[in-house]
């Protein structure tokens, strides 16, 4: 059986990502290139894809609220909302597909039904007939991102209704005020984050268990993901902070400044001679490499740096090669080392 092809009792389930060809061999695809049984394809592995998708939405939302260091910037608060409104909307929509739609469904008409952005319109098709352990803070959670995908998102374009602050950033702090009792201005973004995250985790948690549970009922796998994407991140390992990545990235770091090793990436860099970085600003130095939007501040630094590099072309070629798996570097030899 070709890889990423699986047989069940009944019918070939193929995982997000395998390729035409083994589509092909797997009976889903004809000899003339048609899908066989679009129904069942599109239920086990378009919806398959999609439920990535949602993933990485979920994931980037929380991503980028997890880097914020307040609540006020229009543009990150804009960002965090935008993500997290299209990844749990495009999640309700596999859970509405996998409970409502049978064979005698009228499809086009079903289809038109899933042209919504109404966020709690679409949980409460799925709870007509599915029982969800969600509360007040999900449904307002999801009422908000609703009305800020419909309305708030353009609110920029407009003279009339013009606000000193966005009205996304107006909506989330009367969120996070009303469900946390605070003032935002008082409170440390911490408990917040905690907060955001469990809350949007519960979410997606009980819509993908649906999802498992409707993709089990029909015997297919549109619930299967890849194990390192960011959709497993949210829906498998269940993890809506980044606490274990900022201490991997720091585990690492006090790893390569320590280790004795020869091995061959390791070895090379010891043997690189460094930029001559402030020491100072060490602390801003080590934000940056747990933070895209930290670097930024850093770049103009590492640009001047590179002026004073005598061949900075091959200087370049070396850096990118550190941590690329193609290139190999040979261990340094103890005894070279010792000389």
């Amino acid at each position: 059986m070709a890889a990423g092809v699986r047989r069940s009792s009944r019918t070939l389930c193929l995982r997000p990502g395998t390729s035409w060809p083994h589509l092909e061999r797997s009976g889903y695809i004809s000899a003339q290139g048609e899908i066989v049984d679009k129904l069942e394809f599109w239920m086990n592995f378009k919806l398959g894809e999609e439920l990535h998708i949602a993933g990485r939405f979920i994931y980037n939302g929380l991503r980028s609220f997890h880097e914020m260091e307040n609540l006020h910037h229009e543009d990150e608060v804009f960002e965090v909302l935008y993500n997290l409104s299209v990844g749990l909307e495009r999640l309700l929509k596999v859970a509405v597909v996998l409970v409502e739609h049978e064979g005698t469904v009228d499809q086009e008409k079903f289809e038109q039904s899933l042209i919504t952005h109404s966020h709690l319109e679409l949980l409460k098709r799925i709870m007509k007939s599915r029982s969800l352990a969600l509360a007040g803070p999900h449904n307002a959670l999801l009422e908000m991102l609703g009305n800020f995908y419909k309305t708030h998102r353009y609110g920029r374009y407009g003279i009339a209704a013009m606000k000193s602050s966005g009205k996304e950033t107006i909506a989330f702090h009367e969120y996070i005020e009303k469900q946390l009792n605070i003032e935002i201005a008082n409170e440390p973004i911490p408990r917040i984050k905690k907060f955001l995250g469990r809350t949007v985790g519960k979410i997606a948690s009980e819509l993908y268990e649906t999802i498992r549970q409707e993709a089990g009922r029909r015997n297919i796998y549109t619930y299967e993901l890849r194990y390192d994407s960011k959709a497993a991140k949210i829906f498998l390992r269940k993890e809506y902070d980044f606490s274990k990545e900022d201490v991997l990235w720091r585990e690492l770091l006090v790893f390569f400044v320590n280790s004795q090793e020869a091995s061959g990436h390791l070895g090379f860099m010891k043997k690189l001679e460094p930029l001559t970085f402030d020491s100072g600003l060490d602390v801003d130095y080590l934000q940056c490499i747990g933070s895209d939007e930290k670097k930024l501040g850093i770049l103009d630094e590492l640009d001047h740096l590179y002026e004073g590099v005598d061949k900075p072309g091959e200087r370049l070629d070396v850096i990118r090669a550190l941590g690329d798996p193609s290139v190999v570097f040979d261990p340094i030899d103890k005894d070279d080392e010792d000389a």
